[in-house]
Formats: C-alpha cells, sequence, structure tokens
C-alpha cells in the first residue's frame, strides 16, 4: 500500500499513522523524517542548546513512538500526541539530570552565514545565546508552553491537551513566561528594532 505523502501543514495522514500501527518501516521512516526536526528543536531549546541532550531526547522520543504508537487513537491530531511524548521526555530527563545540568555553561550553536560580517555574526551569536539562556532559565512548565506557542505555534487548546492542565493555565503560565523573558531579555531592545 502506498503511503499518503506529508499534507500541506507538515502533519501525517492517517493511513500512515495506521500503516505505522500495523508496523510498517516505511511509515515510521516518514513521521521520523516530517517530525524530527521538529522534536529535535524543542528539546534544543528546552535544554539551553545542549545538542547531544537533544539528540537523545529525540531517539528516545522515536523508540517510544514505535513502541507506543498502537495507544495512539485518532481522536486527537498525531502531533499533538507526540508533542505530549516530546514534554514528557524532556521533563524525564531534566528530573534524572536536574544537579548536573548547568543552563549558563552552554555554547552558542553557531549559524554559518558568508554574507554577514563578523561583528553581525557575533552579535547574532550572542543574541541567540542569550535568548537560550534565557528560555532554559524558565521554570519547565513555562518553557514548555513558550516552546510550543512560539516554536511549534501551537493554539492555546493544542498546547492545553500537550501539557494536560486547562487553556486558562497555559494562558497564565505563558504570561509569567513572557513577563520573565521580557525582563531577562530588555537589554537586546535597545539595539534589536524587531523586539524580543
Amino acid at each position: 500500500m502506498k503511503l499518503c505523502a506529508v499534507t500541506s501543514d507538515f502533519s501525517i495522514d492517517a493511513r500512515t499513522i495506521e500503516a505505522c500501527q500495523r508496523g510498517d518501516s516505511e511509515g515510521f521512516r516518514l513521521l521520523f523524517e516530517v517530525y524530527k526536526d521538529r522534536v529535535y528543536s524543542i528539546a534544543l531549546y528546552y535544554f539551553g542548546g545542549d545538542e547531544a541532550t537533544a539528540h537523545d531526547i529525540t531517539q528516545h522520543v522515536f523508540l517510544k513512538l514505535m513502541t507506543h504508537i498502537s495507544k495512539f487513537e485518532s481522536r486527537s491530531e498525531f502531533s499533538t500526541w507526540l508533542y505530549r511524548l516530546v514534554t514528557n521526555a524532556c521533563h524525564d530527563r531534566r528530573r534524572a539530570l536536574r544537579r548536573f545540568l548547568s543552563f549558563d555553561t552552554f555554547g552558542t550553536r553557531e549559524i554559518p552565514e558568508r554574507r554577514k560580517s563578523l561583528e553581525q555574526h557575533y552579535i547574532d551569536s550572542e543574541r541567540e545565546r542569550s535568548i537560550r539562556t534565557a528560555i532554559a532559565s524558565l521554570k519547565p512548565k513555562l518553557r514548555m508552553a513558550i516552546l510550543l506557542k512560539h516554536f511549534e505555534d501551537l493554539s492555546y487548546d493544542e498546547i492545553s491537551v500537550v501539557l494536560g492542565c486547562s487553556k486558562g493555565t497555559v494562558a497564565s503560565r505563558l504570561n509569567r513566561g513572557h513577563q520573565i523573558l521580557a525582563r531577562k531579555l530588555a537589554h537586546l531592545r535597545n539595539g534589536w528594532d524587531s523586539g524580543v
């Protein structure tokens, strides 16, 4: 059976999910290709730029996905269920490594852009490091709400499902997270016209 390709919003169709639930390796490959970068990105920002931990989380999430996809019910979006796996994996890893993590020590991931001057490249790298550090310093519940809203563009309804809380709680967490980030990143506003 030919699997349907990815839909326009980068989600997977029902036939692909059903194929995965039957153990189809091509379906799993398609799931991995569609969602690996999004899972990695959430984990990377959650752990303040720690690429090794982000890779570990990504592998863990997809291994869990392979063994638990039979539990997925089509009453909700597959992406919402997947984000729940990512959220749980991040929280579990944080708890396991709580004593060893230091968000202030993570380096900057360089973004090569040939057209930028060295000075501009440095400024951009420092800005990215500041944002990553500020996000990583948030309490986990606030951090995940910010990541799901602003990096994955989920709605309040979707975030409430992923995090297992009410929309009001989502709004409260986002509000608190925004206030904290605004304070921590105020120094960027002076030289950054586009804001935080």
